[in-house]
C-alpha cells in the first residue's frame, strides 16, 4: 500500500481548512493525510512529533508576526517545505515570502489545476510561485550565487545536473530524501529559479562539472 503524503494545513478559519483539505484530496495523485491546526502556536508541537511532507500556511494567521513566523519555522524545521496561502496577490508580498524561505505561494484565486501543479512541484523539491518575480540572473550573478553554496548543496546540484532523481541523490549522499528536497529548495532560491530543469540549465551555462566535493 502506498504511504500517504502528510500535509499540515495551518489556518485560523475552519472553512478554509476544510476547503483546502477537500482540494488536496482531489488534486493529489497519491493518498493524502491532512493534519489541521487553527493557530500558529499549534504548528511547532505538531512538527516536533510528526513527520510532515508539506505545510500550507495562512500568511495572515494570528501569531505570524508578519514574515517572522515563516522565518522562525524555516529555521526550526528546515526540511519541511512551506507553501503560503493568501488572498493577497501583490508581487512584493509574494517576493517577500520567497525571500523568507517559502517554497511556494498560492493565491486563494488559484485554479484547481494550478494548485495541483504547485503541490506536485514543491513536493518534488522545487519552488512554485504564480509569476516570474525576477529577471533571469546574469552569468556573473549566477557565479556569485553558486559561490555561496555549501559543499552539500553543491554536491546535490552536480548530481542533479547528471540527471539523478532525489531518491538516487539521497542514496549517493547517505541522506534522506527530505534533506535532498531541503537542499534543492535552498539551491533554487539562490539560483533564482523555480524548477529542477531551470537549475540544470543554469549550471550547464556555467560549465559547472567536474569532480564532486568531498
Amino acid at each position: 500500500m502506498t504511504d500517504a503524503t502528510v500535509v499540515l494545513i495551518a489556518d485560523d478559519h475552519p472553512m478554509v481548512r476544510r476547503a483546502l483539505a477537500e482540494t488536496l484530496a482531489e488534486v493529489m495523485p497519491v493518498p493524502v493525510r491532512v493534519i489541521e491546526v487553527g493557530s500558529f502556536a499549534e504548528i511547532a508541537p505538531v512538527l516536533e512529533r510528526q513527520a510532515v511532507d508539506l505545510m500550507l500556511l495562512d500568511l495572515s494567521m494570528p501569531g505570524m508576526n508578519g514574515y517572522g513566523g515563516l522565518a522562525s519555522l524555516r529555521a526550526s524545521f528546515p526540511t519541511v517545505p512551506v507553501v503560503m496561502v493568501s488572498a493577497n496577490e501583490d508581487p512584493g508580498v509574494i517576493r517577500q515570502a520567497m525571500e523568507f524561505g517559502a517554497s511556494g505561494y498560492l493565491p486563494k484565486s488559484t485554479p484547481l489545476a494550478g494548485i495541483g501543479e504547485a503541490i506536485e512541484t514543491v513536493l518534488g523539491g522545487g519552488l512554485w510561485f504564480p509569476d516570474a518575480l525576477d529577471a533571469p540572473p546574469s552569468p556573473g550573478e549566477l557565479s556569485r550565487r553558486v559561490a555561496e553554496f555549501t559543499p552539500q548543496q553543491l554536491r546535490v546540484v552536480l548530481l542533479l545536473a547528471e540527471g539523478k532523481l532525489s531518491k538516487q541523490i539521497a542514496f549517493e549522499m547517505s541522506i534522506t530524501e527530505a534533506t535532498v528536497k531541503a537542499h534543492l529548495s535552498h539551491v533554487f532560491r539562490k539560483l533564482g529559479v523555480q524548477s529542477r530543469t531551470q537549475a540544470v540549465i543554469a549550471i550547464r551555462q556555467l560549465g559547472l562539472f567536474g569532480p564532486l566535493p568531498d
